[in-house]
């Protein structure tokens, strides 16, 4: 298996379809599938960089893994279910401090799945136009998704003029229609491509140089 450059952690509660979003991108369908246990990943070939997406369990018993996947994460996206409030209050309540493993520069995003279930949104297949429906009510708006993003940035301590400006990180998708979900993935990959550079110019290097090693050892034995 290739060594991955990078890692992108999905975080949010049971039920929002992280899972689903994650097979959704890349497996080009849908499926419903059942709880997550613990975490499970992909390896996604991004130009010529490798990236890990990890998937994480939302249930309460596997929550103290989360800060162990979130370990050096170079972009964390937090996910709600549109039609559930609480679920939105559960990334700043419960999930928001896992993130304190991730890199210092950790990008986030906020994404509010399962539009194609509410009553502003009727997605039908992948990249149609919304159109009028009556179904669920909406409860989370993306203003809500705004304001949680900037909270994230204050916890961070982060400086406002040097991080992705919220408008551009928060997003709304469908799993099940794929309604969004080639955007999300690749803007938070282009991200995360300058960290990667970033990373690769100030990592030591990995070759040993022969003759300085040599002459170390024989220093040594000089020596005694």
């Amino acid at each position: 298996m290739k060594k991955p450059d990078v890692k992108v952690v999905l975080l949010g509660d049971m039920n929002v379809g992280k899972t689903s979003l994650l097979h959704r991108y890349m497996e080009r369908r849908f499926q419903d599938t059942v709880s997550t246990v613990g975490g499970a990943f992909y390896l996604k070939q991004w130009g010529a960089y490798n990236i890990s997406i990890w998937d994480t369990a939302g249930r309460e018993q596997f929550h103290g893994l989360g800060s162990m996947y979130c370990r050096a994460a170079s972009a964390i996206i937090m996910m709600y279910d549109v039609s559930n409030m609480q679920s939105l209050l559960e990334l700043e309540e419960r999930f928001l401090g896992l993130t304190d493993t991730a890199s210092d520069d950790c990008i986030f995003a906020i994404v509010g799945n399962k539009v194609d279930l509410t009553d502003d949104y009727d997605v039908g297949e992948v990249g149609e136009n919304p159109r009028p429906s009556s179904k669920a009510r909406k409860q989370v708006q993306v203003e809500d998704a705004v304001a949680l993003y900037k909270r994230i940035i204050k916890y961070k301590m982060l400086d406002e003029n040097c991080v992705p400006v919220a408008e551009k990180m928060c997003f709304e998708t469908s799993a099940k229609t794929g309604y969004n979900v080639d955007a999300l993935f690749e803007a938070v990959f282009n991200m995360v491509v300058p960290l990667i550079i970033k990373n690769k110019v100030n990592r030591p290097q990995d070759t040993v140089n022969l003759a300085e090693s040599n002459h170390k050892k024989q220093s040594k034995r000089g020596c005694c």
